[in-house]
Formats: structure tokens, sequence, C-alpha cells
């Protein structure tokens, strides 16, 4: 086994948690490491795992070879996720196996899902860690390394409440982070094993979603990345009501705060107000993500998505119409089961007509505890994987006209780090360079914006500078300070 894995570096965390160090340094109790895989929800878990070893005395290092522990977060939305988990875990226990550190925990939703099941499949892991139970990593880490082996499993139900992510040691840039405001779903798609792993929606209260930004802000943030299992169901849980927009209010007036950005918005409950708020807001970004997993009707009904495609394109039309400089992020799925030929190429013609700055698609994954594996019409997997490459071939064309539409354009780019190389190969830049992005690009899944610093600027990371493209090379746009 020979995984790219995610491992979280020493050095890159930053040095400080969003909210104050606990009076006085505790005991050294030994090193660990820590692979963190999945969405940016499970990062937040993990930035919180990591803060609470550290507040207990534990020292996080770089490479797992030679730590005392390993602890996987681990991630089971599909397939490809679950086999990518197995892998890192089973990389683990190889170390293990070969002295090079002495125990794995495994938390996150893999371990949620298979619960028990799991210490059967992998006997060499040590620990377990539902979801739920993330709270008490360091005790599990104690446990361990004390040869503590009579409770291997830590479980608990899902909280009314979503827990706290304050204590998080954050291993995003400085200026960035990602906020969770609730936990859990309440949809029903049938292709989604997610409520099961994750619990009943939960919303995290407007009073602790704000101090935890405002923690965020003095620690350095200005992007704020807005996360949830599913966004625009915010505050019905708690307050009976939509609460989306009184969030986004509180969070405007939090100082040092320069851009939210909005991610995982259902099309339910997308109403005129919360448009208003956006197209009028000078800290949320005209940056939607709005996953939409298919146009046709009948695969929508099939996925139990509880929209059709009349709403959802009125929907698309007043947000094209009223958002200015709108960048509409989407996803799909192809091959769900039942999906005729006819109706793939509705999705196309939808995909053309729309034309998403911003769009990933996925081959139907069977998860078998889910309604949708119980469905008739299962596509054989070449032609699930045939009609996504079908779909992205498309997508990309479209992509690449986007990034050329913004040459001549003066665009806001918020910079990530230096470039590692002296200039950018086919843009033509020589000198330094530095790797940022437009407001058009969430941090790691979409695209980056090259700038090129002038003699007389000093750019630094987490500056938002007006940059004219000059230059636009597949998905990527370059440029050099307006």
């Amino acid at each position: 086994m020979n995984l790219e894995l995610p491992i979280i570096d020493a050095d890159s965390p930053s040095t400080t948690v969003t909210s104050a160090e606990p009076a006085g340094a505790p005991a050294p109790r030994g090193t660990f490491a820590m692979v963190s895989l999945g969405c940016p929800k499970n990062l937040v878990d993990s930035e919180r795992m990591l803060g609470l070893l550290r507040e207990d005395g534990w020292r996080l290092v770089g490479d797992p070879e030679g730590s005392d522990l390993v602890v996987v977060n681990t991630c089971a939305f599909i397939d490809a996720s679950r086999k990518e988990s197995y892998g890192a875990i089973e990389e683990m226990l190889a170390l293990k196996r070969a002295g090079a550190t002495r125990g794995v925990i495994v938390a996150g939703c893999l371990a949620e899902r298979q619960k028990e099941k799991l210490l059967d499949e992998l006997p060499g892991v040590d620990s377990v860690i539902g979801v739920f139970s993330r709270d008490e990593i360091a005790k599990a880490a104690e446990r361990l390394i004390g040869g503590l082996g009579e409770q291997r499993s830590l479980f608990r139900p899902a909280p009314s409440r979503p827990l706290s992510d304050d204590h998080r040691l954050r291993v995003t840039p400085r200026h960035m982070a990602y906020l969770k405001i609730s936990e859990g779903c309440d949809r029903t798609c049938t292709f989604c094993a997610i409520p099961k792993m994750r619990g009943k929606h939960a919303t995290k209260p407007i009073e602790a979603v704000v101090a935890e930004a405002r923690a965020l802000a003095a620690d350095g943030v200005r992007e704020l990345v807005i996360v949830a299992q599913d966004t625009t169901y915010y505050g019905l849980d708690l307050y009976g009501e939509i609460r989306l927009v009184e969030l986004l209010d509180e969070l405007e007036r939090v100082e040092g705060i320069e851009w939210i950005r909005l991610m995982y918005l259902y099309p339910m409950y997308f109403d005129d107000r919360l448009i208003a708020k956006i197209a009028g807001s000078t800290k949320v970004i005209p940056y939607l993500d709005l996953p939409l997993q298919h146009a046709s009707d009948p695969v929508l009904k099939r996925m139990q998505r509880r929209v059709a495609r009349g709403p959802t394109e009125e929907l698309l039309g007043k947000l094209r119409d009223r958002i200015p400089g709108l960048v509409l992020r989407t996803t799909f799925i192809t091959g769900f089961p039942g999906e005729t030929r006819e109706q793939f190429e509705e999705l196309k013609a939808f995909v053309e007509r729309w034309r998403f700055e911003r769009l990933g698609v996925f081959p139907y994954s069977l998860e078998p505890d889910t309604p949708a594996a119980k469905l008739d019409g299962h596509l054989a997997e070449e032609e699930k994987l045939a009609r996504r490459d079908e779909l992205m071939a498309l997508q990309q064309g479209i992509a690449h006209d986007h990034a050329k539409a913004q040459l001549g354009r003066v665009r806001d780019v918020i910079i990530d780090r230096r470039h590692e190389e002296a200039g950018l190969a086919e843009g033509g830049f020589r000198g330094r360079v530095w790797i940022g992005r437009t407001h058009a690009d969430a941090p790691d899944i979409d695209c980056l914006a090259f700038v090129t610093e002038q003699e007389d600027e000093r750019i630094r990371p987490g500056d938002i500078l007006p940059v004219e493209i000059v230059a636009a090379s597949g998905y990527d746009v370059a440029g050099v300070p307006a």
C-alpha cells in the first residue's frame, strides 16, 4: 500500500486555537500524527481533536513513522471514500506491525458507520471513536499508551445541539477557516448515508457561531467558509424558522472578516430574502455552492430530492438576474439507478443552458444501507463512468470559457501562498509568483489565480488584492496587481 495520504504537517497548523489556552502547561505525554480524510466538515472535527490532544500534552509530528500513536479521521461518504479510508488505516497498521508507531486510533464517519465491526475487520486497530465521541480523543490516547485495552470503542448518540468547535488547532492557512454552523441532515435522499453517520440536523445557536467567528477573526482569519450538511436549513430545528439571513447579518458585523463564502446550499428554503441578502452584502461573496444532483424529474423523484426541475430553474434564473458577478458551483450524479440515456441527455442540456462556472460530477456509488440500493435499473460501472466523463468534457469547455472571459478584468484575489517555482510555466511569467483565489474559487476544490509581484510591492499571504487578469491557462488565471 502506497497512498498519498493527507497527513497533517506539524509545521502547518496555526499556532493559536479559537479560544483561550488553559492555564498551566500540561505534562508531556508523547507524540502523535494525524491523517485527515474527507470533507471540510470532517476537517473541523480533525482540528478539534488536534486541539484537545495538544491541550492534554500531546505533541503533533508530521511523520507517522516514529510517533507514539496515529489518529486516522475517516470518511465513508461513498465507496471510493471508504476504500481510501481503509487504505489509510491499513498503511498505519503496517507501521505499527513494523514497530514504527505504538498504536492506531480510527475516528470519524467510517468508525461511526461500521462501529465495532471495524475492530473485527481490522483487529490491529487499538480504538475506534464515533463522530459524536470525538471530544474523548484524549481519553482514548491515554488508554492506548497506558495499555488499557478493556474499552476499545467510544460511541455516543447524536446530541440535540452540535458539539462545540472551540479549542481547534487549525491546519488551514491562517487567513482562512471553515466555520461549521450545524451538524447532521434531515434530508431523505435515497443515495445518501450521511444521516446514518451524522444524525439529524442540529443547528448551532447564532451566538455560538458568532463567538467562534470573532475568535477566528482575532486569530487572523479574513475568509470564513460556511459549511454544514444543509446550510439553507439553518435554524429550522432550533428556532422554528430558517435563520440563515439573521446569522449572516451577525457575521457581517465581525471585524476582520472580509469574505464570507457559502457552501452546501440546498435549493429548498432558498428564498427571496436570502437572495437579497447575498446581492446586497459587502462581505458575503457572490459564490454559491448549490448541489443539484440531477435535472431530470423522474431521476430527482427516485433520488427523493423533493425538488423538481421547474422550480430549480426558476431559482437559478433569480440568482443569475439578482446577484451581480455570481459564480455557481454544483454537483451531479451520473448513472443513478434507472437513469436512461434520454434523461442523461436532459442533464447535459441543462448544464449547457445554465453554464455553471464550477461543477463536479460523481458516478453513482451503491451504498448498501440506503434506499437507492434496492431500486431497479442499476447501470454497469463502465456506463456510469462513461457518462461522468462525457459530462465533465462538456463542463471543461464551459469552465475554460469562463477563465478566458476574465482576461482584461480586475478581480479581487486572496493570496494563499508563494508559488514554489520562479514563474508560471504556461503563462510566461518570471519572478516572484504567488498563488491565490478569486471569489469564484473555494479552497482546495476550485481553481487558482497566479499573481506576479511587482518590484515595489510586498505581497503576503492573506492579502486581498485587486488583480488585472492577463492570462488564462485551462481552468486557472494569472495576473498582476492592478
